[in-house]
């Protein structure tokens, strides 16, 4: 069931007080911070201190419960409003106790409950899309058992005029594809709004040796979609810019037009004779932005965010501290099954950071910059510009006070979620 906020269909139209008068500018956000933001900016990348937005039993409403487990995440500001989606659950992993809340504020300090959704699921990477008055809510419904990773839809709730939001629906963006898709970044860029995300990834965690395809959209009311690269035709094919062992993709675009992209290569694919797991760094260029160069990087930069700043890219991805930080061990004489379970089991037990890191565009590399507050089960960020050169960012975490905490129990244990502001060059 949806359960109900701010309003929902059916429930009757609010008074037009109720749907907000004060908003918020990039300024404003910078006030939030002690030393603003111009004092912070530098040479190198500079954050403040973090602030925990959730949980905060005096900051956020009533009718915001939460549980011991805090993180897939997401925020937007919309009409002058800061939006803010979040997963609370008994553990990271699936459960039918799952409930995602949308909250909203002009302040960071007190929220207003906008809707929540409790369908007796896993829900799981919720994704704002914000173009022009219209605000949607794209999430994934999977499976309810504990230590599985089974994508059941695509899932869809709008905030319509007097911020009333309408019940969650299916939708599948790709026609004659099974309705198992991930939504994992959606964003409107210079008037155009786009959608990317991946089907395929049961095959991940179950081993069985299935492809994953990452889908890049493009959508001009919210509902239906079609490919970005609009010279490759429009069936279901169209829209594939990745094919193999890919899922969570986020890009960016240069100045020319050309496109880079960062992807997670768990599931692993065959490249020059050799299984290759970790990431991928790719590039398209303008004139055919669904032809996709890649790179394969032996770490694992999971959750990426990856955003543009100062004529530089920039990702926010999860670090691995075991050994060098590579996902991919090089191990010879494995089946492709038993090496990515190897890599897997290994990569549970190790400590993680959420970490910075800039892109090459030229060499498709990446450089590690600096660890954001982090420890244990971390890394599922969402970032947005502010002002003076600096973007708000909110992350989920561990308790930061061990910092050698493996993964596998951070999963198991409390997480909250916190905002900091990054300062750039």
């Amino acid at each position: 069931m949806a359960l109900l906020g701010c309003g929902s269909e059916g429930a009757g139209t609010p008074e037009p007080e109720a749907c907000y008068e004060d908003t918020l500018t990039p300024e404003d956000l910078c006030s939030l911070f002690p030393d603003g933001c111009a004092a912070m900016v530098g040479d190198a990348p500079s954050l403040s201190g973090a602030v925990t937005v959730v949980p905060d039993d005096a900051g956020m409403p009533e009718g915001v419960v939460s549980q011991a487990a805090h993180n897939n995440l997401d925020i937007v500001v919309h009409q002058g409003r800061l939006f803010f989606a979040f997963r609370t659950a008994p553990s990271h992993y699936a459960d039918p106790e799952v409930i995602l809340y949308v909250v909203s504020t002009t302040d960071q300090k007190t929220w207003t409950l906008e809707t929540s959704v409790h369908l007796n699921k896993d829900l799981r990477e919720p994704r704002f899309l914000s173009r022009g008055d219209q605000l949607f809510l794209y999430f994934a419904r999977l499976g309810e058992i504990t230590l599985t990773f089974k994508p059941e839809a695509m899932m869809m709730t709008e905030r319509k005029a007097g911020c009333i939001w309408t019940a969650p629906v299916e939708i599948n963006p790709v026609a004659d594809r099974p309705p198992s898709f991930i939504p994992w970044r959606a964003r409107t860029i210079d008037g155009v709004s786009y959608l990317i995300g991946y089907y395929g990834g049961e095959a991940i965690y179950d081993l069985t040796g299935g492809e994953t395809e990452v889908h890049w959209l493009t959508t001009e009311d919210g509902h239906t979609f079609s490919p970005v690269a609009t010279n490759r035709g429009t069936g279901p094919d169209a829209s594939v810019v990745l094919k193999g062992g890919s899922s969570e993709t986020d890009f960016a675009f240069l100045e020319n037009g050309d496109v880079i992209a960062v992807a997670r290569n768990e599931a692993g694919e065959v490249a020059e004779g050799d299984l290759k797991f970790g990431s991928k760094i790719c590039r398209a260029p303008a004139a055919d932005l669904g032809n996709w160069t890649c790179t394969y990087d032996a770490r694992k930069y999971d959750s990426p965010a990856v955003f543009r700043h100062g004529g530089s890219t920039y990702l926010v991805g999860r670090r691995h501290l075991l050994d060098d930080g590579a996902y991919d061990l090089m191990e010879d004489g494995l089946s492709p099954s038993d090496e990515a379970l190897e890599y897997q089991l290994s990569y549970w037990g190790s400590p993680k950071r959420c970490s910075l890191w800039k892109v090459d565009p030229e060499a498709l590399a990446v450089e590690y910059l600096l660890d954001l507050p982090s420890n244990g089960d971390t890394c599922f960020a969402s970032v947005w510009p502010m002002a003076d050169h600096h973007f708000l960012l909110y992350n989920y975490t561990s308790p930061l006070d061990d910092p050698d905490l493996s993964w596998r129990d951070g999963q198991f244990g409390t997480t909250s979620i916190y905002r900091v502001s990054l300062g750039l060059p």
